[in-house]
């Protein structure tokens, strides 16, 4: 019997059958994007159609969510893996291409360093096209909207009011969309022309090898002496891609990238519609924002330092916050049968409802709390600032 077979899960309870494989899935969608892009747009979109306020509303939260997850898992891996690595590594030595995936400051201790920063450096800055698109989708959207539905003005697309579509508004929120979103093109073409040059003469350039440190580890290249700093910016706003078995994958810094610059297109095209939606959009994006940064690192860090601390999951917490993965459980099972001279199943059964505790209440978290509550509350608050202007501008005409 092999206990990393799936199969093994028939010998649990009934009742904790489907969210122990619920878990386990989760686990090995880890690295498969298509997977975790089905999970994570549900888990993201389930909420929000809940609360959807017509029919604009919900066809706007639903653009948003797939286009966001798409970008997150399977741009990366298409742009920086499959087109910008091919083209720009192809020159290098056949011996020095798999460096190419090491991460830059690790690289930067290196001696063939000066070769290969600066291909790590033009893949990273064509991978400028997720954050820049990020940017651009709530143009596109308020586009998509004004185009389908005949609606650019919030209080109608959020259901507060009916009201009459002014044209003259109308006019003007097409017409930012598409000089941002020409903007963000034109800052594009010239990531891409910056990264033809440093590709092609950063080698032999202190200049361009300056500009590829600054991209790819900005923490090193601003700070010398004080670590923390060079760790935390290096982590949050390095353009650098992420090593992942070879491969290039979205980094943490790039991940900021996209929610620092995307905000602005978010804050941008919610003004463009009246200041409705720019409050709901302050309301909501600090917390949202936050949380896709750190939060849930956090959450999942702090839940397991809470359970370590009261004793909890001690087969399964390690020192470090570390857990076994779902296929591991049942050798670890096996070990303390032996050990304690115990039954396997009564290991396993008990080391499975430790997994699925530590692992599904950051997910009930995520989709309770930075889901429907979000989601809610930020509606809600929405309703009542418009019914609360509503009435002071009665009282004001009746004084």
């Amino acid at each position: 019997m092999s206990s990393n077979n799936s199969n093994i899960i028939n010998r649990l309870p009934k009742v904790i059958q489907p969210a122990a494989r619920f878990v386990r899935h989760q686990e090995q969608a880890a690295g498969l994007s298509t997977s975790r892009f089905v999970q994570d747009v549900t888990t993201c979109l389930i909420p929000k159609v809940v609360f959807s306020r017509s029919l604009a509303d919900l066809s706007e939260n639903t653009f948003l969510e797939v286009s966001e997850e798409a970008l997150i898992y399977f741009v990366p891996a298409i742009l920086g893996e499959k087109i910008a690595r091919n083209i720009f590594s192809r020159k290098l030595p056949n011996n020095l291409k798999a460096e190419v995936a090491t991460p830059a400051v690790e690289m930067l201790k290196k001696k063939n360093s000066k070769e290969i920063l600066p291909v790590k450096a033009a893949i990273a800055l064509t991978a400028m096209a997720i954050p820049l698109t990020e940017f651009c989708l709530n143009y596109i959207k308020n586009l998509m909207t004004l185009k389908v539905f005949k609606k650019s003005d919030f209080k109608n697309i959020a259901s507060l009011e009916k009201s009459e579509e002014n044209t003259e508004h109308q006019k003007k929120v097409e017409k930012s969309a598409k000089r941002h979103i020409g903007a963000a093109a034109s800052l594009y073409a010239g990531c891409l022309g910056l990264a033809a040059l440093i590709a092609s003469k950063g080698k032999n350039s202190k200049v361009l090898q300056k500009v590829s440190q600054f991209v790819l580890a900005p923490g090193s290249a601003m700070f010398k002496k004080n670590n923390k700093a060079k760790n935390f910016f290096n982590k949050y706003f390095s353009m650098d891609f992420n090593n992942q078995n070879g491969r290039l994958v979205l980094s943490k810094g790039q991940l900021t990238n996209c929610v620092l610059i995307g905000g602005l297109g978010y804050f941008g095209a919610s003004s463009d519609r009246g200041k409705e939606n720019l409050k709901e959009t302050a309301t909501r994006f600090p917390l949202v924002g936050l949380y896709v940064i750190t939060g849930s690192e956090l959450v999942e860090k702090g839940f397991r330092k809470l359970l370590q601390k009261g004793g909890k999951c001690k087969d399964l917490i390690g020192k470090d916050l570390s857990v076994p993965k779902f296929d591991e459980l049942g050798d670890l099972a096996k070990k303390l049968a032996k050990e304690r001279k115990t039954d396997f199943d009564k290991e396993y059964t008990s080391l499975a409802k430790q997994k699925i505790m530590i692992s599904g209440l950051p997910y009930i978290f995520a989709i309770g709390v930075m889901g429907f509550f979000v989601a809610g509350m930020t509606n809600y608050f929405t309703r009542k600032r418009y019914e609360n202007a509503q009435k002071e501008k009665a009282q004001n005409i009746n004084l």
